[in-house]
């Protein structure tokens, strides 16, 4: 676990609601997480793909890391059609090493539920994205009502 994420790991509800802004200070968070957020909103997600690192993970809640542009292309395209992610204003960003990290609480939305989430970034030093880890940050009794 990152320092970033020792952090905020205790403040994992944040209240959000349907009025959120699609962005707010999202023009401060790196190009490359912009075009992360923007390429899986607009069903790109090829071009989102290209944003990782060879190595780079994408950890999503509950399952095993995908690894590798290609994996990861064929994972969002299997997973993630019809999704629209709404990161919030408000941000933690912190460097460890070469690699800097960003955490960025928001909101998923599918044609079945809404979820409050946060996403942690690792970015190495070219702005290649080594992981995003998707954390749910949903109560007991949501998580249940979502499997009916």
């Amino acid at each position: 676990m990152t320092n970033l994420e020792t952090l905020t790991e205790s403040n994992s509800n944040f209240n959000l609601d349907n009025s959120m802004p699609e962005g707010g200070r999202q023009e401060e968070f790196p190009a490359t997480i912009q075009q992360y957020f923007n390429g899986l909103n607009e069903g790109q997600f090829e071009s989102v793909s290209c944003l990782f690192a060879p190595e780079g993970e994408l950890r999503p809640p509950f399952e095993e890391p995908v690894v590798g542009p290609e994996a990861i292309a064929a994972y969002l395209e299997a997973e993630a059609k019809g999704m629209k992610l709404y990161p919030r204003a408000e941000f933690q960003e912190g460097v460890e090493g070469e690699n800097r990290y960003f955490e960025i609480p928001g909101q998923v939305e599918t044609t079945v539920f809404k979820v409050n989430v946060s996403w942690f970034f690792v970015l190495n030093p070219e702005t290649e994205i080594l992981s995003v880890r998707v954390k749910l940050l949903a109560s007991l009794k949501e998580l249940v009502n979502f499997r009916r």
